[in-house]
């Protein structure tokens, strides 16, 4: 008994140590019994991913396909209209883009990224690709200088800053941003933009006075003066951008003759101390005075109205002020000048409508500059009525009138030429008040029934370029027509003038 005792005792004790071995029977069997959990862990291992595999192959193989059109990320500039490439999407094969849907927008006006999503729904599968656009600013500011990029200064003298202004696309008025320095070549304006875009740009200066003086003739460079009487120099001055007036410099070259007729000229000459000179020449005309024309208000036959319109022909309002005389079957005459449609003044022609020379500018300070100048510009209007019609007119009328104050030729000199070249002009004695005195037309209406009357002929002075006067022809037609005036074409039979001033 103690022997089997102590056997169980030393094999608890091997038990509790590393030193215990199975007896081999026992270890056999263990072995065999791990080779087979192994076996079958691996077993099932492989099913899994096996079944794993063909998951995520049928999973993949039943998803829709969706791919980007374009990049995946694109740099918008500022200012550029995004539009949006799109994708593409496929299921099994087929095409499904129709029914792919976005999310997301570009704002074009802030600078910044935007994420666009297309998506796509196939079997309560939902796909998507993402787009990244990037608004970003890159164009840099625009400064623009007031004056010359090359400023030639006086030698003695700083630069006066002319200004300048900076704009950008994005940030719009950035002149106070412009920093400015003076560097030996130059000026040198600099800004920045929000964005760190840099523009720059330099005013060169050069130090020499390269402007001649600018001399300046009063009462022009062609004058009239009457023949024996004294001749009084009108005057001039001389201004230099860096010697100021110069005028005490002027030297004048030549003489007026005023006891024979004929043109001379004068010749004025200055320079300045950088040796810049300066010419100009006045044509002084030597003629004979003359006579101051008076006026005469008769204005043809009495209880006859002269219908007449200056300014046009206006492609708007001539034509429906024609359809009314044709209406009525009643004359007018037209005083033309460049403007309006060659056609409308053959369509006054072909209807018996009377035509004369008015302006070709409308200018007085042109018109009115010398004898030449005023005849240069009649005889463009001229050229053009004979261009159209095939006839040269004998009438015309003076733009403001025989009377006007303005030009700075006497207006009894130009009426004796117009005399003397065998051409007759109008004034009026019924003002329609078109001009600036109204634009109701049925005040206009009014004004010329005032202005009629049965003992004189009535030359209205009418405007076709004005809309009130096209609405208030028929109704002075149709009154004159009511009250017994007949209407006729003026000629030079008839004489309506008022006295010139000098």
């Amino acid at each position: 008994m103690e022997e089997v005792k102590k056997t169980e005792e030393e094999t608890i004790d091997k038990l509790l140590t590393d030193d215990y071995e199975e007896p081999k029977k026992n270890k056999k069997n263990k072995k065999r019994k791990s080779k087979k959990t192994k076996k079958r862990t691996i077993i099932i291992s492989l099913s899994i991913l096996i079944l794993l595999i063909v998951l995520s192959f049928l999973i993949v193989f039943f998803i829709p396909k969706i791919k980007l059109n374009g990049s995946k990320v694109i740099i918008l500039k500022y200012g550029e209209h995004y539009k949006e490439e799109g994708c593409s999407a496929s299921y099994l094969g087929k095409d499904i883009t129709n029914k792919v849907w976005y999310e997301g927008v570009v704002d074009e006006t802030k600078l910044g990224k935007y994420t666009i999503k297309c998506k796509v729904r196939k079997n309560n599968f939902v796909v998507s690709k993402e787009r990244i656009v990037e608004v970003v600013d890159k164009e840099a500011p625009v400064i623009e200088l007031t004056g010359d990029i090359e400023r030639y200064v006086c030698p003695n003298s700083d630069y006066v800053e002319e200004g300048y202004i900076a704009t950008d696309n994005f940030d719009g008025d950035l002149t106070t941003k412009v920093d400015v320095k003076t560097l030996e070549e130059g000026i040198r304006y600099t800004v920045l933009d929000s964005s760190g875009n840099k523009q720059e740009i330099i005013r060169k200066l050069i130090k020499e006075d390269k402007t001649a003086p600018e001399i300046t003739l009063k009462n022009g460079e062609s004058i009239t003066h009457i023949l024996g009487n004294k001749f009084n120099e009108p005057g001039y001055t001389a201004i230099d951008n860096c010697d100021e007036d110069l005028s005490s410099k002027v030297k004048i070259e030549g003489s007026v003759d005023i006891n024979t007729i004929g043109t001379y000229t004068l010749t004025y000459t200055v320079s300045d101390t950088a040796g810049n000179a300066s010419k100009k020449e006045r044509k002084v005309n030597v003629q004979k005075a003359y006579t101051k024309v008076s006026s005469n208000l008769s204005c043809g036959t009495a209880g006859t109205i002269y219908l007449t319109f200056d300014d046009g022909p206006n492609d708007s309002y001539t034509p429906k002020i024609l359809d009314v005389l044709k209406k009525y079957g009643v004359k007018a005459t037209f005083f033309v000048t460049a403007k309006g449609s060659d056609s409308l003044i053959k369509r006054e022609y072909d209807e018996g409508h009377a035509i004369g020379v008015h302006t070709w500018t409308h200018e007085y300070s042109q018109i009115y500059a010398s004898s030449d100048a005023f005849w240069s510009d009649f005889n463009k209007v001229q050229a053009r009525i004979k261009r159209i019609t095939g006839q040269e007119t004998k009438i015309f009328r003076f733009p403001g009138g025989s009377s006007n104050t303005v030009s700075k030729v006497p207006m009894s000199q130009l009426a004796n030429e117009a005399s003397s070249k065998g051409y007759t002009y109008f004034d009026w004695n019924v003002s329609s008040g078109d001009s600036g005195g109204t634009t109701n037309p049925d005040t206009e209406f009014k004004n010329v029934k005032n202005g009629l009357s049965k003992s004189k002929g009535n030359v209205i002075l009418m405007h076709d370029i004005k809309e009130h006067t096209m609405k208030a022809i028929e109704n002075i037609v149709k009154y004159g027509l009511d009250n017994g005036y007949s209407f006729k074409v003026l000629d030079s039979t008839v004489t309506c003038r008022h006295a010139t001033k000098r």
